[in-house]
């Protein structure tokens, strides 16, 4: 093969390998605003304080959250959300919450039904557990110890996963 040939291939696999990095943000970003409303406002990861007075809570199926969640997350779920159970644990309307979830698009419901029962200080997480993970952010299993495997919905929604270890 010629120099000009290997320098075309290796041109062509260079813009590839950038294009697909910026690809899959866009497919994040491009999925979100398809599928979400933007009714609960987001919060960004960078935005997150752990270990101080905000509630962290887990929209996810149990399954998942079982596989890994952020620190000291409470496990409320989508189609098993309890408004009962809910106001039983936050009492304070004013409460700063945060709402989770793979990426971000059962977390809004759950925002919103939240926010329909009085709570008024309620975001959700742009990116949800993918984006933690994928900006680095530390996950627990159930005993508490730091894992990297994170639940990943399904094949097709695991490709929004770039780090860690995909559980299905």
């Amino acid at each position: 093969m010629s120099q000009h040939v290997l320098k075309i291939i290796y041109l062509s696999i260079f813009v590839l390998f950038q294009q697909y990095s910026v690809f899959a943000q866009r497919t994040l970003d491009h999925t979100l605003k398809i599928m979400n409303k933007e009714s609960v406002p987001y919060i960004q990861i960078e935005d997150i304080k752990i270990d101080q007075d905000q509630i962290l809570l887990d929209a996810r199926e149990l399954e998942e959250f079982e596989v890994s969640h952020l620190k000291d997350a409470i496990w409320v779920g989508d189609k098993a959300f309890d408004p009962e159970k809910i106001k039983a644990t936050i009492t304070d309307l004013d409460a700063p919450i945060v709402v989770y979830c793979s990426i971000g698009v059962r977390s809004e419901d759950v925002g919103e039904k939240l926010m329909d029962m009085g709570y008024t200080n309620v975001k959700n997480l742009y990116g949800g557990i993918f984006e933690w993970k994928n900006k680095d952010g530390t996950l627990y299993n159930p005993q508490g110890m730091e894992t990297d495997s994170v639940h990943a919905y399904s094949r097709l929604w695991g490709r929004l996963l770039k780090k860690g270890v995909k559980v299905y």
